[in-house]
């Protein structure tokens, strides 16, 4: 199932809806320009197993340029809007995409690729043109609108964030059968555990460049439901899109959820959410508390998982589950979990360590870099692979997310997870976002440290410091709670929802290239 089915059995059905202007590509529209993409990169020497990029914000064109890698048998890199020019062309060059197509509205950044990546041959634009680029629409004009004679099944090779260091491609297998065959794994997970199907109305709130938006938006495709396609998250903007368009499915990051839950009461209940049956979210641990009002606000429509671009293992939570089991992401559905410590010895339930997934064998490899495929594997067993999360499991068999192994801060030989600080100080009703760091401490090594956004219109002063610190000891064990807080206009928080920590961490550690602002 893909748009080339959808487009004949209800070509004139919304395939996405642009939340903000209302504007439709519809399956048949969808079909026939992913169809011309698709005999273009043939014409210009493309065969299964080649690479091309994306580089756009959330653009209605963007489905088509999938669509046309996935009915062609390619990999499809797609590069996130925001990156510099540097960032941007190592990703392209380094994936050796043999075409890139991008927009008009980065045209600032996309003028300087070639210089980084020699060896992609073309260069389309969408919405005009700059030195350099071919008019995307006039070049697939060129082209039929005819399926290829084989149309095998592309996948996605796409980059970590690089928030704690230079990105990885993450490179998995192919897929063996044709794009027309079924659904794909997207679809036939998001059909399995959230009833998806071509009745869904599916809202996307998250850049596109990320796997889960990018995988979850496709799937609903393959099933024959519409996504509204938001141009970037806000809070109202949400709402407006789930009463307006009926959405039945969404999917979220926890910050989005604070996000909504600070607005005023009055802003946040004059929508009708009724048509909303299924919100999913994952990216991040959930902090309880805000889950816990979510649910009041909401309902029991709730549904978590953890997982990573590299699909070594996937866990999912249902809402009654969350309920029973607060705090947890789910019970394994991919992969066997092993909870082990520094070297590889494995640890009793409810010990905390890092989280490997086992699968029959090795499934994902990063680009180029054996080093770092080595270091994901367990020590002893290659088919143990993790992603650098620490966590534990209870006995039921539930996982617990505690933090990121590179986050971990060692005061005077303590370990202390962020994450449960951060969770705590975020139920402040005059916090919007917080990030605990280690910072140098002649004594102890490492001291805890706060860094926080203050709510709009909140003064930030001393006193306000000594609150939250204040806060923070009430409601967490003392020698985990921040020496000092400092105050930033806003953290350094990626579209996807994840928090740049590094850049954070960098200034404080002296390391150049960084600063706060």
């Amino acid at each position: 199932m893909y748009p080339g089915k959808w487009g004949i059995e209800c070509p004139d059905k919304p395939a996405v809806i642009h939340a903000v202007t209302g504007k439709t590509v519809t399956y048949a529209e969808l079909n026939d320009r992913s169809n011309q993409l698709a005999q273009l990169m043939w014409d210009k020497g493309l065969r299964p197993g080649d690479h091309v990029s994306i580089f756009m914000e959330n653009n209605l064109r963007y489905f088509e340029v999938v669509w046309a890698a996935f009915r062609s048998g390619l990999f499809l890199t797609t590069i996130n809007c925001y990156l510099t020019d540097e960032e941007a062309g190592y990703i392209l060059d380094n994936s050796e995409s043999s075409i890139l197509v991008a927009s008009k509205h980065l045209a600032e950044i996309a003028e300087q690729l070639p210089t980084f990546a020699p060896n992609c041959h073309t260069w389309l634009m969408v919405d005009g043109t700059v030195s350099g680029y071919e008019s995307y629409e006039e070049a697939i004009a060129l082209y039929p609108a005819e399926n290829l004679a084989d149309e095998p099944a592309g996948t996605l090779m796409l980059y970590s964030s690089g928030t704690t260091g230079r990105p990885k491609g993450i490179l998995r297998p192919r897929p063996e059968n044709k794009i027309y065959e079924d659904a794909g794994p997207v679809g036939a997970l998001q059909n399995m555990l959230w009833g998806f199907s071509e009745d869904t109305v599916y809202l996307s709130p998250a850049p596109l460049y990320h796997s889960a938006p990018i995988g979850f938006c496709s799937g609903t495709q393959a099933l024959g439901g519409t996504v509204v396609m938001m141009p970037r998250f806000d809070e109202i903007g949400a709402l407006q899109a789930i009463q307006d368009h009926q959405v039945t499915h969404s999917q979220w990051v926890p910050t989005m959820f604070s996000r909504m839950l600070k607005l005023p009461e009055e802003a946040r209940s004059g929508f009708d959410l009724t048509s909303h049956k299924v919100a999913i979210h994952a990216a991040a641990p959930c902090p309880a508390g805000i889950k816990q009002q979510m649910f009041d606000w909401w309902g029991p429509i709730l549904y978590e998982y953890y997982g990573g671009t590299e699909l070594n293992g996937f866990t999912h939570c249902d809402p009654q589950e969350w309920l029973s089991h607060p705090s947890t992401v789910g019970r394994p559905i991919l992969g066997v979990i092993h909870i082990c410590d520094e070297q590889g010895s494995e640890l009793a339930n409810g010990e905390s360590g890092i989280v490997y997934f086992e699968l029959p064998e090795m499934n994902f490899e990063y680009l180029k870099d054996p080093e770092k495929t080595k270091d994901a594997q367990h020590p002893e067993h290659c088919n143990w692979t993790a992603l650098g999360d620490v966590g534990y499991v209870d006995d039921d068999g539930f996982l617990y997310l505690t933090d990121r192994t590179t986050f971990m801060i060692i005061s005077g030989g303590v370990n202390i997870y962020p994450q449960e600080i951060e969770d705590a100080l975020i139920m402040h009703d005059k916090v919007a976002d917080v990030a605990v760091i280690g910072v140098p401490n002649e004594e102890m090594g490492e001291e805890v440290k706060a860094v926080v956004q203050v709510v709009t219109g909140i003064e930030r002063d001393d006193q306000l410091a000594e609150e939250l610190l204040a806060y923070a000891r009430k409601h967490i064990a003392h020698y985990k709670c921040p020496r000092s807080l400092d105050f930033m206009d806003e953290l350094p928080r990626l579209p996807t929802g994840k928090l740049y920590k590094r850049l954070i961490k960098d200034a404080y550690w002296g390391k150049s290239g960084s600063k706060i602002v």
